[in-house]
């Protein structure tokens, strides 16, 4: 799936996997030692995570149900957990360093799309 700031005109991953399943959502990156630019992980539901046992740092972006941009956390460190965001329905877990290179900002519109019907949308 590819994942666009609608609102900057940029893309913030060209590949990103969606995490729905209760599995999924639990092991996220854990699993990852490297993540890559253009890389990308959306987690539905969610309004809070962690990133105890993570290999790096990543970037966070918590999305409400109307695709907007609702908090930001840059460069989040392995062992940390984030605040709980009522509004967001999922958020996108991004290499460290790619909300600010793509300009991202609160309210920003973010947009999924995927060539691959079974994939969808977020």
């Amino acid at each position: 799936m590819k994942v666009v700031n609608k609102t900057r005109q940029t893309i913030l991953a060209e590949n990103a996997a969606i995490a729905k399943t209760p599995l999924k959502r639990m092991i996220g990156l854990l699993n990852r030692k490297t993540f890559e630019p253009g890389e990308a992980l959306i987690i539905r539901p969610c309004n809070s995570i962690h990133t105890c046992f993570m290999r790096f740092p990543i970037d966070v972006a918590f999305v409400d149900p109307n695709n907007r941009v609702t908090k930001m956390i840059h460069n989040m460190r392995p062992f940390r957990i984030s605040g709980i965001y009522l509004n967001a329905l999922f958020c996108i877990e991004l290499p460290a360093g790619t909300l600010e290179k793509t300009s991202t900002h609160s309210g920003d519109l973010i947009e999924g799309t995927s060539l691959n019907p079974k994939q969808g949308r977020f």
